[in-house]
Formats: C-alpha cells, sequence, structure tokens
C-alpha cells in the first residue's frame, strides 16, 4: 500500500524526509524510499519504481515573484505550469524554453507543474535557439535526502560560485533533492508568428535546409520536419519565425530568396501556426497509439538522415520525425523485446544520446531508459547521488538501477 503525503510547507516537508531518514538509520538494511510527485502527468518518464511513500508537491504552489522589469519569476514547485504561463502573458512576458506537455503521449490527468518542468529539464522547439529549461533557471530551493532545507543561486544570472546547484538539479528527475521553489529569467512574448513550409524535401534537403535557415541572420526560432504521411500526404519542413509582425513581413521573403533551391515556401500565420508548434512541442504527431513505445533521440543534426534511415531498416514499424533542426529525433516503435533499445543504440554508436520516454513497465525496468553512461561519469553520478542523498530515500532508481 502506497502512503500519499503532502506537505504544506517547506519546513514540514523536510520534516517527513528526516523521518523517513531516521527510521532508516535506525532499521539497518530498511530499503525505506520517497516517491516526489507534482501533477503526475510524467509519471512514465523514467524507470518504474517501488516506493512505499508518495510526496506531493500539489500544496506548495504559488507564485513567489513576479517582477516584469528584471523579467524574472519565482513560483513554488507545485505551482501548475498554466499559472505561471498565464502571470507572464499578462505582462507580455513567457518562459523562452517553451516546454513540452507530456499529457499528450501518456493519456494522463492532472497539470504539469513548474517543479517537475525544472526535474525533468523540459523543453521545446525554441530550444534549439535559445537553449533548454536549466540555461534559464537561475535559482532553487530545495529539501536533500538529509532533511536539509538548501537554496541555491538567487534572482540574478551571475551569482553562483563553486558547485552550480542550480543547473545540477535540472534533468536530475528529484534524485538529488525534493524541489521547493524556482526562480527562472524569462523573455517577451512574441507579438506575431509564421511558419515558412516546404514540401516534398527529402531527410538529407530538409536538414540541409533546416541547418542553412538557422544559420542565417533571419532569427528562425524553430525547425523541424515530418515525414510523407505524417498528418499530410506529402513531407513537410517547418520554419517559424516570431517577433513584430513587420520584421516577420521583412523576414519571410528573404529566407525563402536564400533557400530558393529547396523550392517556393508557403507561408502559414497566426492560430494555424501556433497549432503546429504545440504538436510538434508536445510530440502529438506520435502520440497514438499509446501501446507504442516513444524515444526521444538527440545527435548532430548531420547525422539524423542516415540514423533516421538505419531506424526504417531495423524497424518495419518505425515512425519518426525530426526537430531542432535535425539534432532531435522523434521514435516510436512496437512495445516489444527490448523496444528497439539494441538497434538504436548501435545506430547512434557512442554519437548521442537516446531516451526511452514511453514503454510498459516490464520494458523500462529492463532496459536502460536513459542512454548508459561510460564507467567514471557513472561512478561520479553515483558519488553526487550520495552526497545529496546518503540514504538513497528520494526517487531511487528513477534514472539508473543503481541509484
Amino acid at each position: 500500500m502506497i502512503t500519499l503525503r503532502r506537505p504544506r510547507n517547506e519546513d514540514e516537508l523536510a520534516g517527513i524526509v528526516r523521518e523517513a531518514a531516521g527510521i532508516v538509520r535506525e532499521v539497518e538494511g530498511l530499503g525505506a524510499s520517497l516517491n516526489v510527485q507534482g501533477g503526475g502527468t510524467r509519471a512514465g518518464l523514467g524507470r518504474p519504481g517501488n516506493n512505499a511513500v508518495t510526496i506531493s508537491t500539489a500544496d506548495l504552489s504559488g507564485v513567489t515573484l513576479h517582477e516584469p522589469a528584471e523579467m524574472v519569476i519565482s513560483a513554488r514547485a507545485g505551482t501548475p505550469l498554466r499559472v505561471v504561463e498565464e502571470t507572464l502573458a499578462e505582462k507580455g512576458q513567457m518562459l523562452p524554453f517553451e516546454p513540452m506537455d507530456h499529457r499528450a503521449i501518456y493519456g494522463t490527468n492532472g497539470e504539469p507543474t513548474i517543479g517537475g518542468v525544472v526535474a525533468a529539464n523540459v523543453s521545446g522547439p525554441r530550444r534549439v535557439v535559445v537553449g533548454a529549461c536549466r540555461d534559464h533557471l537561475i535559482g532553487v530551493r530545495f529539501v536533500n535526502g538529509r532533511g536539509e532545507i538548501i537554496r541555491s543561486g538567487g534572482r540574478v544570472m551571475k551569482n553562483v560560485t563553486g558547485l552550480d546547484l542550480v543547473k545540477l538539479q535540472a534533468g536530475a528527475h528529484g534524485t538529488l533533492g525534493i524541489l521547493t521553489e524556482v526562480t527562472f529569467k524569462v523573455l517577451p512574448r512574441p507579438e506575431a508568428t509564421a511558419t515558412m513550409l516546404f514540401e516534398g524535401l527529402s531527410e538529407a534537403d530538409a536538414v540541409a535546409a533546416m541547418s542553412a535557415a538557422l544559420g542565417s541572420p533571419f532569427e528562425v526560432t524553430g525547425a523541424a520536419h515530418l515525414p510523407a504521411g505524417m498528418g499530410a500526404e506529402r513531407a513537410r519542413t517547418l520554419l517559424r519565425f516570431e517577433n513584430f509582425p513587420a520584421s516577420i513581413d521583412y523576414r519571410f521573403p528573404a529566407l525563402a530568396e536564400r533557400l530558393q533551391r529547396f523550392g517556393t515556401p508557403k507561408r502559414i500565420d497566426k492560430a494555424e501556426s501556433e497549432q503546429i508548434w504545440v504538436a510538434i512541442r508536445d510530440c502529438r504527431l506520435l502520440a497514438a497509439p499509446r501501446d507504442t513505445a516513444l524515444w526521444r533521440i538527440s545527435m548532430k543534426p548531420s547525422h539524423a538522415p542516415g540514423l533516421a534511415q538505419a531506424l526504417r531498416e531495423a524497424s518495419s514499424g518505425a515512425r519518426l520525425f525530426l526537430d531542432w533542426g535535425g539534432g532531435l529525433l522523434w521514435l516510436a516503435t512496437p512495445a516489444s523485446g527490448d523496444a528497439g533499445a539494441s538497434a538504436i543504440r548501435a545506430a547512434l554508436g557512442g554519437k548521442g544520446h537516446a531516451t526511452l520516454v514511453r514503454a510498459p513497465d516490464s520494458i523500462r525496468a529492463a532496459v536502460p531508459v536513459f542512454q548508459p553512461e561510460p564507467a567514471p561519469v557513472a561512478a561520479l553520478s553515483a558519488r553526487i547521488k550520495a552526497s545529496f542523498d546518503p540514504a538513497g530515500l528520494i526517487n531511487p532508481g528513477r534514472m539508473h538501477a543503481s541509484c
């Protein structure tokens, strides 16, 4: 039976962790563990756990600071992402890294929380030009495995000396502590958006077009390629423009002229343009059927066409599309055997990272969900985990079987 604890404040949370740590010290060999849960929308991300106690951050909620002039926002970890985005939108601002909403691929309810976004370092299509969640995270508060309240960073970008605990927490999936508050640097929200659409390009030509666009001075903020049959009969290569309408009206034809060897593009505006990028951001194109496995593979864009072909040859049921100018490949495979893990990682040849984002518990328990680390890096990861969480209480085994 799983016990659910919902601390109302940071001190209460620290007490729960100290209590659990004390029980472990007193009862030698006791395998106590704490599962951290925000909105519950990413429960299928990572290795399956076997935890006796679930700690919900739902009551640790609320925006604690928003200084529009300084372009900074702080919120407690359990604050719904929607609330943070609405607060920023009121002042014409946004989270720059465009966090993905995992509900489409998992079929989960609830709402994503800002703490969950940080824990998984969740980023979307704009990441290719502005950076990931961790690049805009400037402060955190969290409770470590000893039940100590730790604060790192602050409200300005350059205030870190020594070990950067802020960046270390982003993408740790809650294994290094339970986040209680996070602080971000934000950006102005664009007034308009438009998408440049090329049809019928091969993956090699699409990557060439996307690389040329991203390397141009015309401020492309998204670059994706959808193969034929993925929402349309012909392959679609998409480039996003954002900013003031007059700026887009100038940049669009200028880039079209530079890319004329790839054909004459179409222009998609306003709501239709926004909906395309939401679908790409949330991987809705591969969300169904949900009984397939889903992989997120990062690599050099120049490797994407060859990798895509190799993956199709390795699995007749493989479906995929490219984001980040070819640097991110989303792949759906049959959820049988190892879900294609051996073939995928062999095709990567150590030149990228493959994360198993969705699969049945039995596969996620047997297959490395995250890219296996070289032995020296794995040893360092284990030492870092032990320094934050000596008893291995918090989300044990979420990222790797050993810690």
